[in-house]
């Protein structure tokens, strides 16, 4: 039996006297990449900022490694081996790549696994090894995902949270982002990924959630999403 990392169970959030989560349920299980696709509007940024507690749930719960998580802080469960890389990137502009990377590792104490880690962010990010010593906010908005990416996984996390990491990128930075959400599930990191592109993520994962208007309305394996006729038109303009 799939061993399960990440249950959300009847999510309702609400803020602003708007009703952004209307009752959600899905999980993740171990060595999965999970995707969340859906309009802007659908509740998927809400629902990520809940599981990580930066918006509070009015109802419902989330449990991860088989224990709820509700009210627990971000910096908390980052060390319990939960990271975001949230949209909109959030990396710290006035630091080089290499800090950065640094921050990302806040929780570990191990110097020479640290090294190890930024070595090896660098084999999965060559385009930052060539700006390591530039500041974070003179980079390109492709570099500075990779950047929010790399610096996530220093935490060395057990599930890994993408929030619309593709938004606002040139079409070959989007191959090289979905190229690397790849290449990080293959590494054994449990991925969810929030995405707006259905058909890129669809391709990728290996189940999906379809959400619209608060609610999941679909779920299943990606890829007979990926060939429903209802996501299709929905989705992919056909």
């Amino acid at each position: 039996m799939a061993n399960t990392l990440l249950k959300v169970t009847g999510l309702k959030v609400a803020y602003g006297g708007i009703k952004a989560v209307k009752g959600v349920d899905f999980e993740v299980n171990e060595g999965e990449l999970v995707t969340l696709i859906g309009s802007n509007g659908a509740g998927k940024t809400t629902t990520m900022k809940a599981i990580t507690g930066t918006l509070p749930m009015a109802e419902g719960d989330i449990e991860y490694l088989g224990k709820s998580i509700k009210g627990k802080g971000a910096w908390d469960l980052v060390r319990d081996g939960l990271a975001m890389v949230p949209e909109g990137r959030g990396v710290f502009t006035r630091m080089t790549i290499t800090e950065n990377l640094q921050m990302g590792a806040y929780i570990r104490d191990d110097k020479a696994g640290i090294a190890e880690d930024i070595e090896k962010m660098y084999t999965i990010f060559p385009r930052l090894r060539e700006r390591k010593d530039q500041l974070a906010g003179t980079m390109s908005g492709g570099e500075q995902q990779m950047l929010a990416m790399g610096r996530a996984l220093m935490s060395r996390p057990r599930v890994l949270l993408l929030d619309e990491p593709s938004m606002g990128l040139s079409p070959i930075m989007v191959d090289k982002i979905f190229e690397v959400v790849k290449d990080v599930s293959a590494r054994g990191v449990t991925v969810l990924l929030v995405e707006q592109n259905a058909s890129r993520a669809l391709g990728i994962a290996d189940r999906g959630y379809v959400m619209e208007s608060g609610i999941v309305t679909m779920n299943g394996d990606a890829k007979d999403l990926l060939n429903d006729p209802r996501v299709r038109a929905a989705y992919l303009g056909e």
